[in-house]
């Protein structure tokens, strides 16, 4: 496309245009997938056991073996058991791969603890927790990934009510959200 003109302090044009070749240089973002879950769904969690979130994965395929992928995710629900959501850990797989912390004695590992209790947990039908998270990853692949979502609760079975709470009666106060899982390729 040809430049309309050239002001002082900027460039203005008279169209829109699309860059094509290279981007280059560490630190450029080459890419952005996203899935963004806007329904309502019942996840169940067995006890000490990772579970992975279905509705919440995304597929990246890599421009380059160097490139880093920075996950981010916003999970919106309520747990059956409020105790769950103060005894669990969240993190990412990369296709069957998890990515945690290193695993170390029986301790559960994740990428980050618990969820943020927005009440007490005498209101454990009709006040959604949240989390949000972020991971850094290296596949060193130029094939597609899968990122999923998953969780660990310790002890107990539970049920997660992915963008709804628990009762999901129709009121004010049964809020309903939005969870998403994003993948970000970064020029290494």
């Amino acid at each position: 496309m040809p430049l309309s003109k050239v002001q002082s302090g900027g460039i203005s044009l008279s169209d829109n245009f699309a860059f094509t070749g290279t981007v280059s240089g560490a630190g450029t973002i080459l890419q952005i997938k996203r899935n963004q879950f806007t329904g309502t769904n019942q996840v169940t969690i067995a006890a000490d056991t990772d579970t992975v979130f279905t509705d919440l994965t995304v597929n990246i395929t890599p421009s380059f073996t160097s490139s880093i992928i920075k996950i981010d995710c916003q999970i919106t629900g309520e747990f059956a058991n409020q105790g769950a959501a103060t005894d669990c850990t969240w993190f990412f797989y990369r296709d069957t791969t998890k990515l945690s912390a290193p695993v170390v004695g029986s301790r559960n590992t994740g990428i980050k603890m618990g969820a943020n209790i927005s009440y007490a947990a005498s209101n454990a039908t009709s006040t959604p927790e949240s989390t949000k998270y972020s991971y850094f990853d290296s596949p060193s692949s130029t094939s597609q990934i899968t990122y999923k979502v998953g969780i660990h609760v310790s002890q107990g079975a539970y049920d997660y009510y992915l963008n709804r709470t628990v009762s999901d009666i129709d009121g004010v106060a049964y809020e309903r959200g939005i969870s998403f899982i994003t993948a970000t390729e970064i020029a290494g």
